[in-house]
C-alpha cells in the first residue's frame, strides 16, 4: 500500500491524574498495554500503543498526568516527558472527566500547543444519567479552546471509540506504516510484564 493511500502518525494521549487516559489507550489498541490503577502517577513511561486498521496506523503515546507539584525529582521528569511527547505528535487527545473540569484540567489546557490538533475527549460517559443535564457542561468546555473535535467516550464499554479514531484519522499525514501491521506496542515483554506486577501493587 502507497503513502498516499495510507495514513500514519503519532497520538499523545493528555490530561490531569486518573481521567482514564491509560484506560482509554488500552480500549483504543484492543490490548493490556498501559497499567490501569486509581493510584496517580501509576504511568511513569511514555508507553506506545499501536493500532493498525485497513487504511491507518495510530502511533499512541501515553503520557503520565501533569504533575501540578513540581517538589520532587519524580514529578519534573514526568512533565518533561509530556512535553516532550506534545513536541513529537501529530494530533493531541486532551481528556477530561464527563462531570468535571477543575483548576488542573485548565492548567494542561493551557500547556496544550497551538500548532497542533487538539481533540477534546469527555470520557467517562457511562457515568452521565441526566443528558439534559450534561449539555451546559459541554457548551462551557467546548467554548476554552478552537478544539479539532469534541468525542464523548467511555473507555470503559468501548462507547464513541470508532467515531473517535474517525477523527484522529482525519489529522493524520500520509505516511507509510512505522510499524509493522502486526505490532501493537514498542516495549518489550518483559517490561510489559513488569507493569502488569506494578498494577497488582497499586490496587
Amino acid at each position: 500500500m502507497g503513502s498516499d493511500q495510507v495514513k500514519s502518525g503519532y497520538v499523545a494521549i493528555v490530561g490531569r491524574p486518573n481521567v482514564g487516559k491509560s484506560t482509554l489507550l488500552n480500549a483504543l489498541i484492543g490490548e493490556k498495554i498501559s497499567i490501569v490503577s486509581r493510584k496517580a502517577q501509576t504511568t511513569r513511561h511514555r508507553i506506545t500503543g499501536i493500532r493498525t486498521d485497513d487504511d491507518a496506523q495510530f502511533v499512541f503515546v501515553d503520557t503520565p498526568g501533569f504533575q501540578m507539584q513540581h517538589t520532587n525529582a519524580l514529578n519534573r521528569a514526568m512533565n518533561r516527558g509530556v512535553t516532550q511527547a506534545l513536541a513529537d505528535v501529530d494530533v493531541v487527545l486532551f481528556v477530561i472527566e464527563a462531570d468535571r473540569f477543575g483548576g488542573k484540567d485548565k492548567v494542561v489546557l493551557n500547556l496544550l500547543p497551538e500548532d497542533k490538533p487538539v481533540i477534546l475527549v469527555i470520557n467517562k460517559m457511562d457515568r452521565v444519567k441526566d443528558k439534559a443535564a450534561f449539555v451546559p457542561f459541554l457548551t462551557e468546555v467546548a467554548g476554552k479552546r478552537s478544539f479539532a473535535a469534541i468525542v464523548p467516550v467511555s473507555a470503559t464499554n468501548g462507547r464513541q471509540l470508532d467515531e473517535l479514531l474517525g477523527e484522529v484519522r482525519k489529522h493524520l499525514p500520509h505516511e507509510e506504516l512505522l510499524f509493522a501491521e502486526d505490532e501493537m506496542t514498542d516495549k518489550s515483554s518483559r517490561f510489559i510484564a513488569a507493569e502488569y506486577i506494578r498494577e497488582k501493587l497499586f490496587r
